[in-house]
């Protein structure tokens, strides 16, 4: 265990030794746990570790790697949070949660909630009323309970029903949603009430009667009536002399000038840690820490669904078993994580994260049109990625790294809609969302992401401004014509929230005021190229809003802190408000020249269509990382001109099918005519 790096991912050792010290802490006492995890690794013990690496010099001492976990005593039901020193067996710090503090949703959990939900009497009978055709069954999705009353202290979870029209492990029963819903106690396993949902543009719900037969609208290919396409050939990616990158001491990655580590835990799932270009420093840590997923449906329940996935489930959790051909191409490398069972025992996650490379398409050419000769060279991409599944939605998060220096952030949503019921029978149509199917409704939602980026510019030093581009004033001298206009900076010195500006082209950068540019005579930075997007729509007295403070503003600074890694806080399921980054900003402390953070809130609003039914294509947003005065020349010069020998494209031939291969170059003496520009 001394061995494993400071950002190595929890081991299965850990987790039973960290088992082991609790329950000897607490003999003859049962306990459930929720999560145990790697602490995240103090950051003044690392960097002296990390720069010695990054030097070459010898290394001090590994930094003591400790765990914490969250768990309850069976006997007592109080929650605990606990960091331990599991090599050395020793318990560094336990404390009491209060009792208003709920854990996240474990899997054991989830489990139970289900079984217990389709076996409770009255949930039988609600199905009873229903009267369903033989080979119709009921099914449910357990959710997080959200918040609408600041005095309810219980865990509880709502369980939404569906039916299901066949024995198949893909039949989707989101297209049948059922008008019924019980609330559980999920400690006590008690039923709290059954909720019933309003079936049109009512407030009202409306108690269950006799099923209105619907055909469910099915996504599976073996479950369609529509034949699959049959044109489609092979696209095959092939990398016959293997990968560009290489992966040593489990988690550390090299390609071209890049060099990082993969990180992985329970909440945030993929975490990069680390990030060097050319030996020079870029990121210490970037991750996505947070989301919500408030729904614009004001009738109750609905009024309560607002999901964190991060913070009330975790995407590590929810990271789906990747599989070759299918979620990545090419030459993939995966690798696995752990999580912990009710009973403290390792899971293992098998092919959490895949890394491949892509080609991106061109990444920089000229043509001379004189001589008619080009320069052209081909954007190779490395890619690392994960998907998690959150009951009905899938996020697809990948890191793209390319030869440019460049960092992209990529989120890709995909799945299925969380449905409700309507009467669509008579036409009727919903305010708060289109009919999506016979008898189905895809309400109105936003899906807010916040990425948390930890910089290194060169040093663990940073500062960050926003650059504005804004017209020149009238001036018969320096603006005549009235074509001028000029960028202007502003530093942020102070931690707070700041807005994107479209009409402003606003950039934000992170620079290291120390390193100056010998060409810009300016300080070294990247750009943060921003994702602007539609912030929270709720009021800004509803507990949407007060839960998700990060989700009101685009961009947040903070002064570094440990322990401070998720913009909503710590605990988010069932909270009433955030503890996060509205929190930490209020300390109005000095983030110029400072380690800091900087988070980003970017997102979806997502009025569905039913073009997203039964399973969305993919909405695609991202963010940029960008070399801005970090270098003194674009740092892609020596790429590999792009040539036909190397990528042995092939030419199309029309109806006769043939395929042939041209070896010449990619860049053909083709001069324009005279005079042609850009």
């Amino acid at each position: 265990m001394a061995e494993l790096h400071p950002f190595d991912p929890l081991t299965p050792a850990e987790i039973q030794n960290t088992v082991a010290v609790l329950k000897a802490q607490f003999p003859d006492v049962p306990l459930r746990f929720k999560v145990i995890e790697i602490l995240e690794p103090t950051k003044s013990d690392v960097i002296p570790f990390i720069e010695a690496e990054r030097l070459g010099k010898p290394l001090p001492a590994y930094p003591t790697r400790l765990t914490f976990s969250y768990f309850h005593r069976m006997d007592t039901g109080i929650f605990h949070k606990a960091v331990l020193n599991p090599s050395g067996g020793k318990v560094i710090s336990m404390k009491q949660l209060p009792g208003t503090i709920q854990g996240p949703i474990d899997v054991d959990e989830m489990i139970a909630i289900e079984k217990f939900c389709l076996q409770h009497p009255a949930v039988l009978a609600e199905i009873e009323k229903m009267k369903l055709p033989s080979g119709y069954s009921v099914c449910t999705d357990p959710w997080i309970y959200g918040t609408d009353d600041e005095n309810e202290s219980r865990r509880l979870i709502q369980c939404y029903m569906y039916v299901v029209d066949r024995d198949h492990p893909e039949c989707n029963h989101y297209s049948i949603p059922a008008t019924f819903s019980p609330v559980f106690d999920a400690v006590k396993l008690e039923l709290v009430r059954m909720d019933y949902l309003p079936p049109g543009n009512t407030f009202e719900g409306v108690p269950t009667s006799p099923w209105k037969p619907v055909k469910a609208v099915q996504y599976a290919h073996a479950l369609m009536d529509e034949p699959v396409r049959t044109d489609l050939k092979p696209y095959i990616v092939q990398q016959p002399e293997g990968p560009s990158f290489t992966v040593s001491n489990n988690n550390l990655i090299q390609w071209q000038k890049w060099r990082f580590r993969i990180g992985f835990n329970y909440r945030d799932g993929l975490v990069i840690y680390n990030v060097t270009y050319a030996g020079r420093n870029v990121f210490y840590r970037l991750s996505m820490c947070e989301m919500t997923v408030p729904y614009g449906d004001p009738r109750a329940p609905y009024h309560r669904k607002q999901a964190f996935d991060v913070g009330d489930v975790g995407l590590g959790v929810t990271a789906n078993q990747l599989a070759l051909g299918c979620d990545c191409l090419g030459h993939i490398k995966y690798f696995d994580g752990y999580r912990t069972d009710s009973k403290g025992n390792p899971v293992h996650l098998k092919n959490v994260i895949c890394l491949h490379e892509q080609d991106g398409g061109l990444l920089h050419k000229h043509t001379n049109y004189r001589s008619g000769i080009a320069t052209v060279a081909r954007n190779r991409q490395l890619v690392v990625q994960m998907i998690a599944t959150v009951a009905n939605y899938e996020y697809i998060f990948a890191w793209i790294f390319d030869q440019a220096a460049g960092i992209d952030f990529e989120v890709r949503a995909t799945g299925i809609l969380s449905t409700i019921p309507m009467d669509t029978e008579d036409g009727q149509t919903s305010e708060w969302g289109p009919n999506i199917a016979p008898g189905v409704v895809g309400s109105y939602h936003q899906h807010l992401f916040s990425l948390r980026i930890d910089p290194a510019i060169d040093g663990f030093k940073n500062t960050v401004i926003y650059e504005d581009s804004v017209p020149s004033k009238p001036d018969p001298v320096k603006n005549n014509w009235g074509n001028s206009y000029v960028t202007e900076d502003t530093i942020i010195k102070e931690a707070g929230a700041y807005d994107t500006n479209v009409p402003l082209h606003r950039t934000y950068k992170i620079r290291n005021d120390s390193v100056i540019n010998k060409l810009t005579h300016k300080p070294v930075s990247y750009k943060i190229m921003t994702c602007p997007s539609q912030m929270l729509l709720m009021a800004p007295d509803s507990y949407n809003t007060k839960r998700a403070g990060f989700a009101t503003k685009p961009v947040w600074v903070t002064k570094y802190q440990d322990g401070e890694l998720y913009a909503a806080g710590e605990f988010t399921n069932q909270s009433k408000k955030g503890t996060g980054v509205e929190v930490w900003t209020e300390r109005k402390d000095h983030v110029e020249n400072e380690d800091l953070v900087f988070w980003h809130t970017f997102g979806l609003t997502h009025n569905p269509r039913p073009e997203d039914f039964p399973v969305m294509p993919v909405e695609r947003i991202m963010v940029s990382m960008k070399p801005n005065g970090f270098f003194e020349k674009s740092p892609a010069l020596d790429v590999p001109q792009s040539v036909q020998s190397a990528n042995k494209s092939t030419l199309y031939n029309g109806a006769n099918g043939k395929i042939t291969t041209d070896t010449a170059s990619c860049c053909y003496p083709t001069p324009l005519p005279n005079g042609s520009h850009a």
